[in-house]
């Protein structure tokens, strides 16, 4: 797949196509006659093939995707073929499949250990064709880009004229104080003047969800906090750093977290000092710290 980039098409002046035909796309069609330039052995051109394969990807038609990758990898074309699959991993599938690295395996096996053009080669492609129409195809990338790019061009004009965007990004001015307070921690130059430290951090900033933390992690995290000598948490901070979030408000938080009249040092719940919890052992139990 190297230099495949480079070997994309291009257009004149005039708008004719110009080519790069690699040597091993030149030879004989299966009709015995000489190739054109971006002709496959069956006859058609590669590019309508390629267009074929990412479609046939993006419809879930197995068969025909299967063929396409074949056609391409068996008519010295094998370049162009990685070159889309990898591409389509990202414009078509969802994010996230387990797919990708299936692929790019099969791209190593065709190109680095065999021939791509041989059996095993095509049936690398095969195999490859097959699993990325197998996946879940979703178009979610490309329509965000292709959205925020829109709504950037609206906030811009809007800007300009004085006004407020009748579209804007799903995240608004993005302050301190709004819908998005908690990612205004220390990490962050607005948290770090507002003197939003590591409770601000623990509590808001390192929630997960809506899952919420498995019983080890949630235990982990009760037990550090505990443990940490230089800040006191309330059983009502401890609890909400483990609390999943609201799958429904995701970024909801409180003005407030408990009080401080019911701080682990004053309460005498929960009173540690390092190597020393609650039952005497050191390491706790899951029964004490995960709830």
């Amino acid at each position: 797949m190297a230099d495949g980039d480079d070997r994309q098409a291009t257009f004149g002046s005039d708008g004719s196509l110009e080519t790069d035909t690699t040597p091993d796309a030149t030879g004989e069609n299966d009709f015995g006659e000489p190739k054109e330039p971006n002709e496959t052995d069956g006859g058609y051109n590669r590019y309508a093939v390629s267009s074929l394969l990412q479609k046939a990807v993006r419809r879930s038609d197995e068969e025909v995707a299967a063929w396409a990758a074949w056609e391409l990898s068996r008519s010295g074309y094998a370049w162009n073929l990685w070159d889309r699959l990898t591409l389509y991993i990202v414009e078509d599938l969802r994010a996230g499949s387990e797919v990708a690295l299936t692929i790019q395996r099969y791209e190593e096996l065709a190109t680095e250990r065999w021939e791509p053009a041989e059996w095993k080669g095509r049936l690398c492609a095969i195999h490859a064709a097959l699993a990325a129409a197998r996946a879940q195809s979703t178009r979610e990338g490309p329509n965000a880009d292709e959205y925020f790019r829109a709504v950037a061009d609206r906030r811009a004009e809007a800007r300009e004229r004085g006004e407020e965007p009748a579209h804007d990004f799903p995240v608004g001015d993005l302050e301190p104080g709004g819908e998005f307070d908690a990612v205004f921690d220390g990490h962050t130059g607005e948290g770090s003047r507002l003197g939003r430290g590591t409770e601000f951090f623990k509590t808001r900033g390192a929630r997960v969800g809506p899952e919420g933390e498995g019983e080890h992690s949630a235990r982990w995290q009760r037990l550090a906090m505990l443990l940490d000598e230089d800040h006191d948490y309330t059983e009502a901070e401890l609890d909400r750093a483990v609390e999943p979030v609201d799958p429904d408000d995701p970024w909801a938080e409180p003005e407030t977290i408990g009080g401080d009249a019911d701080r682990a040092d004053e309460s005498g719940e929960g009173d540690t000092t390092e190597g020393d919890t609650p039952d005497g052992d050191p390491h706790g139990s899951l029964s004490d710290f995960s709830e």
